[in-house]
Parts: C-alpha cells; sequence; structure tokens
C-alpha cells in the first residue's frame, strides 16, 4: 500500500469505481461555500476587524476623523476598509454636514455570525475536522 497524506491507500483500484464515496456533490455545496469564502475575505483583514469592533462597541455613529485616532493608519486606508465592510452589508453610513459617520448594521453583523458558526460547525463535523493530529 501507498500512502497519502497519512492515509492508507490500496495499491490499486479499478477503473470507474469512486474513490471519495460520501462527498455531496459540487454543485450543492458552490453557493454555500462562495458565501463563506466572501464572509472569511471580509474578517481577513486587522483593521476591518478593529474597525467592526470599535464601531460595535460604541454602538452608534462613530466618524472617520475618531476612527484615525483609534487607529495606527491614515485616513485614506480606514475609509478603504469602511467601503469594503460597507459594501459587505457590516456598517452603514449617516451624513452629517461634511461628515460621514459610520455604523454597525446589528442584522448583517448577527447573520454573518451565524453563517460563519456554521462554516465552522461543518468543517468541525467532517471527519477528520475535529481531530487531533
Amino acid at each position: 500500500m501507498t500512502r497519502t497524506l497519512g492515509r492508507p491507500q490500496p495499491a490499486e483500484r479499478r477503473r470507474g469505481t469512486r474513490c471519495c464515496e460520501g462527498v455531496a456533490p459540487r454543485e450543492a455545496l458552490d453557493e454555500a461555500l462562495e458565501r463563506a469564502a466572501a464572509d472569511f475575505d471580509v474578517l481577513a483583514h486587522p483593521v476591518r476587524l478593529r474597525l467592526l469592533e470599535i464601531l460595535a462597541r460604541r454602538g452608534g455613529e462613530v466618524c472617520v476623523c475618531d476612527l484615525e485616532h483609534a487607529l495606527p493608519v491614515k485616513q485614506p486606508t480606514i475609509s478603504h476598509h469602511l467601503r469594503l465592510l460597507r459594501q459587505a452589508g457590516l456598517v452603514d453610513t449617516a451624513r452629517k454636514g461634511l461628515f460621514a459617520y459610520y455604523y454597525v448594521e446589528p442584522a448583517a453583523l448577527a447573520a454573518l455570525r451565524a453563517r460563519v458558526g456554521q462554516a465552522l460547525e461543518a468543517l468541525a463535523a467532517a471527519p477528520g475536522g475535529g481531530s487531533e493530529r
């Protein structure tokens, strides 16, 4: 027998037999996987995570100028990350005069938390997903 990825494999498999029985059809998972990837992508930067944390903790509208004092990056970088969070639907903005005030969309954040939790649970429930190596 040869070993692949630490698991014993038969030395020979008959042509036409499936090697991965029980794997769901790809089409059934594509939409859920694409959404999970998009969720993880929006959370993949520490500045975006910190912005979400600040906005959620403040519980109200926060001006970009105030966010600049709380982060080690400049205003254009903050605005870039806020734009990505806004495109993801996690934050929204209210204009007051010349200034934009950002706030968390609680329902969107709760939905994101549920989707990420489900994705992680699905990974943990998969064979080998919760085991120590």
